[in-house]
């Protein structure tokens, strides 16, 4: 019947006046044991000044309980919070005692109101014994009683035997819905391998091994180390891997919720996560000085980079935010975003940027003083084959955008393009290399200042690697990757946004900035860890195929061309490219001509485009066949631009 009723109202709390008796009564009672102890465990002590004295040790409970709130705890979850609120009441009820019985003895308003010292002592130390029993006895039944039922489903290991260790321990046998053991710490401090801690062993890392595993089922190892260095964690992470058991970690202590962390908020290893690279921060900002009081437009507002850069800038003190993006869903999914974190001071706008006269009325109506250009197509095997698009978007937008910067005065334009631009292999990383020179060739009128960033791939980004992966093993492989040796450069979303703000905030104009990015990520070792994070083997669970590299991919991608090199910024993650000369009237002739060709689809574009980037040579693509033949008049474009 008990069982049932607690199963049945186990979101329901008990009413904190039911709690209050019970405490009182628990009071009375240590209070009557009091004297027993007192007196040999015997009666032999005048019964009668009970009627005075248990009526005040009553009401003074009360008024304890009541200031200090110790009634107030939900009994399930009992803490040593908890137990300090009780002690607090116990202490003050014994000095109210204390203080109520010598003004009675000085002032004699009740006659044999005495109640000895020895005797307020043992009450206080057994009131405070009792109540705290009394609780934990409750939390124990009713722990037994929900959990009768339960199926203990998994066993879980806890890496770290710290601080951030018990945390975690009491934040999963503390969830009422759990049906988990902990098995045991694990930690590499010799000194606490073989204790007890909440009465859970702790063990050593060497004796974490497949046969411990198989011995004791362990489903979970949880990491929870704070301010772990990544490629710590990696290296754990990967000796655990191959276990054949999910391995999860604790977020850190600033994303706890109330600073208090929740068993839900417990995640399983992200590949993000081990990529060997420390978070890039960036200190010393002068983003917020930049943005004040600034009307700001964020092109390519709605895409995975643009959202992002638009989500930072929120933070900050601006006058005005245009957010522009085609793509109308996306917007209005930011635009939804925006509004339930308490953003307002923006406006959505659909948009495309390759309508001249649609941008130019926005540039004529908000005067934006700042522009950060996301805009562009960026799927090289898509764009390979859709020159026309690419040329459209991401040279000849990229040029209007450019253009009504300078006609309507901005102030600064930031431009966000991508290490395929380096030393191009395909349409897409070539069109971007364009749209670089031009952007170069616009700074030469000495007005707005045009600024380009440059990183490699971002993490989580629409058609990115990762996500692709994802969902691969989500519908049971294979993994497909176009050659085991290929290579890549990654950073998240907010890094690479942080980029773009920043460089908006340090260029002076002219300047191309990189991220020093770290060692580049083998693709291969990449699907393996994935794989592996998601409690399956390779291959025996899921293999992964090899299919050939994609038109126009390269094996590896570069963040400086032949040619460039680099200089410091205040920042030591931060550099500066900076590039050959060009003939700028040349380059910028080319380019008119470039995008008027594609308008008319009158020609052979991408040649026009090989011509105007000398070291555009297509690779894995039909493309290829405009190189042939071709190399002493690149040689010879190439020294012309060289010798401009």
């Amino acid at each position: 019947m008990i069982q049932g009723y607690l199963n049945n109202n186990s979101q329901r709390f008990v009413s904190k006046w039911f709690i209050l008796t019970i405490d009182v009564i628990v009071s009375s009672i240590a209070f009557l044991i009091s004297y027993c102890i007192r007196f040999n465990l015997s009666f032999n002590f005048d019964v009668s000044q009970l009627k005075y004295q248990i009526p005040l040790v009553v009401v003074i409970s009360l008024v304890s309980f009541f200031f200090t709130g110790s009634y107030k705890g939900v009994i399930r979850h009992t803490g040593i919070r908890d137990v300090y609120n009780i002690f607090n009441a116990v202490c003050l009820t014994s000095i109210l005692v204390i203080l109520i019985i010598l003004l009675n003895k000085e002032l004699n308003l009740v006659e044999d109101l005495t109640i000895p010292i020895s005797i307020i002592i043992i009450y206080s130390l057994l009131s405070f014994i009792q109540l705290v029993a009394a609780r934990y006895v409750f939390k124990s039944l009713y722990s037994n009683f929900t959990n009768r039922n339960f199926k203990i489903t998994k066993n879980i290991m806890i890496y770290g035997a710290g601080d951030a260790g018990i945390l975690t321990y009491n934040a999963i046998t503390n969830h009422t819905k759990s049906k988990v053991r902990v098995l045991g710490y694990i930690d590499d401090d010799i000194q606490k391998a073989g204790k007890n801690i909440n009465g859970v062993k702790v063990y050593n890392k060497a004796s974490l091994n497949k046969d411990f595993i198989s011995r004791n089922g362990v489903d979970e190892i949880i990491f929870s180390i704070q301010n772990i260095d990544p490629k710590k964690l990696t290296n754990l992470v990967e000796s655990f891997v191959d276990l054949d058991v999910k391995v999860k970690i604790v977020p850190p202590v600033e994303d706890w919720i109330n600073g208090e962390l929740k068993a839900s908020q417990i995640k399983q290893v992200q590949i993000e996560d081990l990529l060997d690279r420390a978070p890039i921060s960036i200190k010393n900002s002068k983003i917020s000085s930049e943005l004040s009081d600034k009307v700001i437009m964020v092109t390519g507002g709605a895409g995975s980079i643009g959202s992002e850069i638009v989500r930072q800038i929120c933070s900050y003190s601006y006058k005005s935010l245009i957010i522009i993006d085609q793509a109308e869903s996306a917007l209005y999914d930011l635009q939804q975003e925006l509004k339930r974190n308490g953003f307002h001071n923006f406006i959505p706008i659909v948009g495309d940027v390759r309508d001249k006269n649609r941008l130019n009325g926005i540039f004529e109506e908000y005067k934006p003083n700042l522009v950060f250009h996301a805009a562009a197509y960026k799927h090289v095997p898509l764009m390979e084959y859709n020159s026309y698009e690419a040329i459209k978007v991401n040279i000849a937008g990229t040029k209007t955008v450019a253009d009504l910067s300078l006609i309507h005065k901005v102030e600064k334009f930031v431009f966000v393009s991508t290490d395929k631009a380096v030393n191009p292999t395909n349409v897409m990383g070539a069109s971007k290399r364009i749209a670089e020179m031009y952007i170069s060739c616009m700074q030469q009128e000495n007005k707005t200042k045009f600024i380009i960033t440059r990183f490699g791939n971002v993490l989580g980004s629409n058609g990115s690697v990762i996500p692709l992966f994802r969902k691969q093993i989500e519908t049971g492989g294979p993994l497909t990757l176009t050659h085991k040796d290929i290579t890549r450069y990654f950073m998240t979303i907010p890094e690479a946004s942080q980029l773009v703000l920043e460089a908006g905030a340090m260029g002076k104009g002219g300047e191309i900035f990189i991220f020093d990015m770290g060692e580049s990520v083998k693709i291969f070792d990449l699907a393996k860890n994935m794989i592996r994070l998601s409690g399956l083997r390779y291959p025996e669970d899921i293999d992964i195929k090899i299919t050939g590299l994609r038109p126009g991919e390269k094996l590896y991608e570069e963040l400086l061309a032949s040619g460039e090199n680099t200089l410091p910024t205040y920042h030591r993650k931060i550099k500066i490219s900076k590039v050959r000369d060009l003939d700028y009237a040349f380059v910028r002739s080319k380019i008119d001509e470039l995008c008027i060709t594609n308008m008319f689809f009158n020609g052979n574009t991408v040649k026009l485009m090989k011509f105007i980037v000398p070291e555009y040579v297509s690779k894995n693509s039909d493309l290829c066949e405009l190189d042939n033949n071709s190399e002493e008049k690149l040689e010879q474009i190439k020294l012309k631009v060289v010798e401009s």
